[in-house]
């Protein structure tokens, strides 16, 4: 009996020793998944900028989702002014293009970017961004318009994950 009770405890104990491995490695083929679908976001998140896309940018965020400076009362918050925002930005390029004046392209570039996760369903990406404007043939080279640090809050909400607020000059910068 007490060999029994012996072999017992001890394939319990296997048993217990192969879920708690088995949940690590699920936990991290979960973030595996949830990295690639945040990088995937960001892409978006920049080809809408750049394409001036006001649907798509605000598509990127959560309901109430913000973008601003924590640095800076001008914080545009919730996807009809987010909306706003670049809608306004590709009619201004339009209005310029308009009266002659060519508009370079704009390219925005997010580097060095690290992702913590805070739970399952919230995230931070942290890392650094740039705004290039594209040269204009061999007379105008491209030009670094801005560049600065980035805080992005995300959450997963529906099974995707959105930006809840994106503040491109944090304090402490």
């Amino acid at each position: 009996m007490k060999k029994i009770l012996v072999a017992a405890v001890a394939l319990l104990f296997v048993a217990l020793l192969y879920s708690h491995a088995a949940a690590r490695e699920s936990d991290t083929q979960r973030q595996e998944q949830d990295r690639a679908q945040i990088e995937k976001l960001m892409w978006q998140y920049t080809r809408a900028l750049d394409s001036e896309n006001a649907d798509a940018y605000a598509a990127v965020y959560t309901p109430d989702g913000q973008f601003g400076s924590s640095t800076s009362a001008n914080v545009t918050k919730g996807r009809d002014a987010l909306r706003k925002m670049i809608a306004d930005l590709h009619q201004r390029a339009a209005d310029a293009e308009a009266k002659g004046q060519k508009t370079p392209a704009m390219y925005h570039m997010e580097m060095n970017t690290y992702i913590e996760f805070v739970d399952k369903d919230h995230a931070r990406a942290l890392g650094y961004w740039q705004t290039v404007f594209a040269g204009q043939g061999t007379s105008v080279p491209p030009r670094v318009a801005a560049a600065g640090r980035e805080i992005n809050d995300l959450v997963r909400m529906n099974g995707q994950w959105l930006i809840q607020s994106r503040d491109v000059a944090p304090k402490g910068e």
